[in-house]
């Protein structure tokens, strides 16, 4: 495709990126995302190769799409220093149109920050961070193989505060093997009295090549008890409506006006750019992944030929480092658009939004299903819309897979 063919920005709304940074300085028994410890030489490399890839994806379009979220995900995005980041945002205002008001995210571990790296992200615009605590008890943070004791997560939020930061997430894990009402409820009431703006409250999940995985496999850690799951996830939803948070997302509550708009973005089925090693975006009714191995990520972005060229470009929004694409349907569209926006827990999907993106009636395409959930009060309607209730929250899964073909 030459130059006189790239896409234009006719049919582009406001956009979201993601960067993956894929470095650790321990990888966590329970953790399967596409993260390596002990390869932090490659960090210098990796950011180059990151600037490169903005640049030839963004040169795939005619014009600078708008962006309304950033957000850096890991991995420990941590580790990428001052300059490092100053560099990637230089290249990220240069191929793209950032909001004013853009949100941009840092993931970062506890006791991996301190006050002066905090005050140069806020130098260098990030006005969100969120932090992977997991646990604060003793025990369970060992269990999770978690490098950050109870005293780093107190000191890393107190340090944030002082940088500027003014939303801030915390992460918490409930569901972990042999756990106690008493230390979750403990857990989440500690990260509670820091007065987050946002908690994010996930359950273990017990994957295949793990170090949990193969310890369960061997007998050698118990599975978690789905029931105790169940019990903890109710009593924290009562608990945090107490306090002032709002359940937005099957796994997600917030303060008023503290809504990750990131992952609104993508629960909304709207466009975003994954950048990094293992990254996925959505955009142009594509959707892409890259490599996952972060030396091969790097090879491919640097012997690529066309980053400079400027006369032969990618289908937006392929980059070098892509190893998958696939053409998404209407149909698929609408699928998703359902598996997506009923994790919105209090907007749900709404059918007038569905007729307006698609000219077609929600009930006339998907009738059949949602009425059978209904019946097994696993959806509910509130006026326009259609949302999980209660006990479809619990059962998500079951949700979601009735709107796969």
């Amino acid at each position: 495709m030459r130059d006189s063919q790239k896409p234009t920005m006719v049919n582009y709304e406001p956009t979201s990126l993601y960067f993956h940074i894929p470095f650790c300085i321990h990888r966590c028994g329970y953790c399967d995302f596409n993260t390596y410890a002990g390869k932090n030489d490659l960090i210098p490399a990796y950011v180059e190769a990151l600037r490169k890839e903005i640049k030839t994806v963004s040169n795939n379009i005619e014009g600078k799409l708008e962006v309304n979220t950033i957000f850096f995900g890991g991995g420990t995005p941590s580790l990428i220093n001052y300059d490092q980041f100053s560099g990637l945002l230089k290249t990220i205002q240069q191929s793209f149109t950032i909001n004013k008001n853009a949100e941009i995210s840092l993931e970062a571990n506890p006791g991996t920050v301190n006050i002066e790296y905090l005050k140069s992200l806020i130098e260098l615009g990030f006005n969100r961070l969120s932090l992977g605590v997991q646990s604060t008890d003793p025990d369970e943070l060992r269990l999770l193989e978690r490098i950050h004791s109870r005293e780093d997560i107190f000191g890393s939020v107190e340090s944030a505060r002082i940088a500027g930061f003014k939303n801030l997430n915390l992460d918490l894990i409930y569901g972990l093997p042999d756990q106690t009402i008493k230390t979750w409820k403990s857990s989440l009431l500690d990260v509670v009295k820091l007065k987050p703006e946002h908690l994010s409250l996930y359950a273990l999940s017990i994957e295949k090549g793990t170090s949990f995985g193969l310890k369960v496999k061997k007998g050698l850690m118990n599975f978690p008890d789905p029931d105790l799951a169940a019990d903890l996830y109710i009593w924290s939803s009562k608990e945090l409506e107490k306090s002032g948070f709002q359940q937005y997302e099957i796994s997600n509550w917030a303060k008023n006006g503290y809504e990750c708009k990131h992952n609104l973005q993508i629960w909304h089925n709207r466009s975003y750019l994954g950048f990094g090693a293992g990254a996925h975006g959505y955009a142009n009714n594509l959707r892409v992944s890259n490599v996952l191995r972060i030396k091969e990520y790097i090879n491919r972005i640097a012997n690529d030929n066309n980053l400079e060229n400027g006369k032969i470009i990618r289908v937006f929004p392929l980059s070098p480092a892509t190893i998958s694409k696939t053409k998404i349907s209407t149909r698929i569209k609408m699928q998703e658009s359902l598996m997506l926006g009923l994790r919105l827990t209090h907007e749900g999907v709404s059918a007038k939004e569905f007729q307006k993106n698609y000219g077609e009636s929600l009930m006339e395409k998907f009738g059949k299903e949602i009425t059978a959930l209904v019946n097994l009060n696993l959806l509910e309607w509130r006026n326009d819309s259609v949302r999980l209730t209660q006990r479809g929250r619990l059962l998500g899964n079951q949700v979601f897979l009735r709107f796969v073909d």
